[in-house]
């Protein structure tokens, strides 16, 4: 640590779906920490990172994409989005690099308050030419929204270390919100739930991944390894037909691609037993919602 006071902060990352979120706390983590697919609307729930170096501490929030909902497991995501603003130090609002400067501001603008500042993340660099983004970021600075404007690519790691820099310099000082070694402090089951979400979005096309939900019904610590038993819910019997798939193909896909990615977390092999079952209408449905975890 030098001599200078550690900085300190906690940093929302906020935006539409699908604008590179996840993926971006990852780069910024070097861990595999928040679930990523090419689908939209990955995340439901907040998901916090810790990076702790010799500048300090950063705690990250990625949060649910902002959009209009139409049930109440969307109406549950967008408030989930919005506490992670009201808990934050710092906002990171990320926007594609292909979406239109003024409707991002005009969207951002809706969402930012004062006094909490924020950083303009423009995301995907690595999909546009170089020469684009001058007039981008011209465009984004006359909106006068944001502290600092930094483009990225999460993806290839571009500007990653400048984006850190710039969030050290934003932030106050104070002594660590955690230990030095911790990477998040998300529960044990609520990381195994969304490691497995992640591979039924993987692994499942159209509304499937949109329709289920993952519920870890126990975790065993038993003779050097982890079992864990878990159930995929689906809305419609047809849903489970095709979540089990031919001769269970399907499923067994989904687990061990879960379990693989559990075993990386928890550093030990582990046994999983994951079903199938119908939970009809659950997303409209509060008691599920909660259930799930997914609470307001």
């Amino acid at each position: 640590m030098s001599s200078s006071a550690p900085k300190r902060g906690v940093i929302g990352l906020v935006g539409l779906p699908n604008v590179g979120k996840s993926t971006l706390l990852n780069r910024l983590l070097g861990e595999d920490l928040a679930i990523v697919s090419p689908k939209p609307q990955t995340t439901w729930m907040l998901v916090r990172g810790i990076l702790t170096d010799s500048r300090g501490q950063l705690v990250f929030i990625d949060t649910p994409g902002l959009h209009r909902p139409v049930d109440s497991l969307g109406g549950r995501m967008v408030g989930q989005a919005r506490r992670g603003l009201s808990e934050s130090d710092l906002v990171f609002w990320l926007a594609d690099c292909r979406a239109s400067p003024q409707e991002e501001l005009t969207r951002a603008a809706r969402y930012l308050t004062d006094p909490i500042p924020a950083l303009l993340v423009i995301t995907k660099i690595d999909l546009i030419a170089r020469p684009q983004l001058l007039p981008l970021i011209q465009a984004y600075a006359a909106g006068g929204l944001f502290k600092e404007i930094v483009p990225v690519s999460a993806l290839k790691g571009d500007n990653v270390d400048d984006l850190l820099h710039t969030a050290f310099a934003l932030v106050g000082t104070g002594p660590p919100f955690f230990p030095p070694d911790q990477l998040s402090d998300q529960p044990e089951r609520d990381l195994i739930r969304e490691f497995i979400r992640e591979k039924v979005f993987l692994n499942t096309n159209r509304e499937i991944p949109y329709s289920s939900a993952v519920s870890v019904q126990y975790v065993k610590q038993e003779e050097g390894r982890l079992l864990i038993s878990a159930v995929i819910f689906v809305e419609r019997e047809s849903q489970k037909g095709i979540m089990v798939g031919k001769g269970g193909a399907k499923i067994r896909s989904i687990g061990t691609a879960a379990r693989r990615r559990i075993e990386a977390l928890v550093g030990q092999p582990v046994y999983l037993d994951l079903r199938v079952k119908v939970r009809r209408k659950w997303r409209s449905d509060k008691r599920s919602l909660s259930e799930f975890g997914y609470r307001n």
